[in-house]
C-alpha cells in the first residue's frame, strides 16, 4: 500500500507496509526533519527529477558488517603503497556533485537531483550527513557520502574518476569509522563483490534501533 504524505505533517507510516519492490510513500518534502525521521525508521528518497518524492522502505536492505569487508590481493597492495589520500568531511558538496554527474548504468539521467544535493547539504551542516574523499595528488578523483544514524551509515552514492577510487572510500569506512553497520539500500555486483550481503529489513531495524 502506497501512502501519500502531507506537507504540514511530519510522519511516516510502518515500513513494513511497503510495497513488494519497497515503495512506501510519495509525497512530503525533503527537510532535515522529514529526512532524520525516514533514516531513523529505515526509509529513505529516491526519485527522479520528472517525479514526486518517493520514500522506500525495502523489505530486504543491501548492507556490509564492516568487519566482514572483501578485499582483493591487488586492493591490499593499493592500500599498502599508499597511491591515495583518503579524508573525510572536506569536500562534501565537491563529492555529491560528482555522485549526481556520474553516469550509472541502466539509469537515464541522476536521481541525486538539485533538490537532493540541498537537502544533504543541510543535513551535512547539521552534522548528519558525511562524506569520504578520495585524492591523488591534490585531485578529488573518488569518494561517497550517506547519513549518520547512530552506529549504522546509510550510505547513497559513491563516484569513482580513476580505478580503485571509491573502493579505497568504502574500505576506509569500513576500517577507521567505526560503524556497525554500513547499509547499501540496494545491491549491485560491485557491492556484491566487497562482502555486501541481504538482510532482513526487520534484522536492520533492530540493529539501526539498537545504534540509536
Amino acid at each position: 500500500m502506497i501512502f501519500r504524505l502531507l506537507d504540514d505533517e511530519i510522519i511516516f507510516p510502518d515500513p513494513a507496509l511497503a510495497e513488494p519492490d519497497g515503495l512506501l510513500a510519495i509525497g512530503g518534502d525533503l527537510s532535515p526533519a522529514r529526512l532524520v525521521l525516514a533514516y531513523q525508521h529505515g526509509i529513505f528518497p529516491w526519485f527522479s527529477a520528472d517525479d514526486p518524492i518517493l520514500w522506500y522502505a525495502p523489505h530486504e536492505r543491501c548492507v556490509i558488517f564492516p568487519e566482514q569487508i572483501k578485499m582483493s590481493k591487488s586492493m591490499k597492495k593499493v592500500l599498502r603503497d599508499g597511491l591515495f589520500k583518503v579524508t573525510v568531511n572536506q569536500a562534501f558538496d565537491v563529492v555529491i556533485k560528482q555522485c549526481a554527474l556520474t553516469p550509472r548504468n541502466g539509469q537515464d539521467g541522476t536521481w541525486i537531483t538539485t533538490e537532493m544535493q540541498h537537502a544533504y547539504l543541510s543535513l551535512h551542516q547539521l552534522g548528519i550527513a558525511h562524506s569520504v574523499e578520495v585524492w591523488l595528488e591534490e585531485e578529488l578523483v573518488g569518494g561517497l557520502y550517506g547519513i549518520k544514524m547512530g552506529k549504522v551509515f546509510c550510505g547513497e552514492s559513491m563516484f569513482s574518476e580513476v580505478s580503485n577510487a571509491s573502493k579505497t572510500a568504502l574500505i576506509y569506512l569500513a576500517k577507521h569509522l567505526d560503524f556497525e553497520l554500513i547499509d547499501c539500500q540496494l545491491p549491485n555486483e560491485h557491492l556484491m563483490s566487497l562482502g555486501a550481503e541481504m538482510i532482513s529489513s526487520r534484522q536492520y531495524l533492530d540493529i539501526l534501533r539498537a545504534g540509536l
